[in-house]
């Protein structure tokens, strides 16, 4: 009978055993899939700053050159969409 229990015990450690292995591999997986999501995260982050940096550097090298103008005219056409009354324009749907 000792010899059973004996058995008993170690057959509900390996279940146990393989239970955590188990649970430590679902874990893992779903840090993995998590981390690759905060990675595009990141790089899309990246890529906005980026095109933020490019348009402040624009936007002083327009006030350094003392052509407020310029700078007026671009904001009102590429944020608020404003354009000449005569102005003929041309939309680029693609998406591209």
């Amino acid at each position: 009978m000792a010899y059973t229990g004996k058995k008993h015990k170690s057959i509900i450690f390996r279940i146990l055993f393989l239970a955590f292995v188990v649970y430590i591999i679902i874990s893992l997986t779903s840090l993995q899939v998590e981390l690759i999501g905060r990675k595009r995260e990141l790089n899309s982050l990246t890529a906005r700053y980026n095109e933020i940096n490019l348009e402040i550097e624009e936007a002083l090298h327009l006030l350094e050159s003392g052509n407020e103008t310029e700078l007026i005219e671009k904001t009102a056409r590429e944020r608020l969409g404003y354009y000449y009354p005569d102005e003929e324009v041309h939309i680029d749907i693609s998406g591209q």
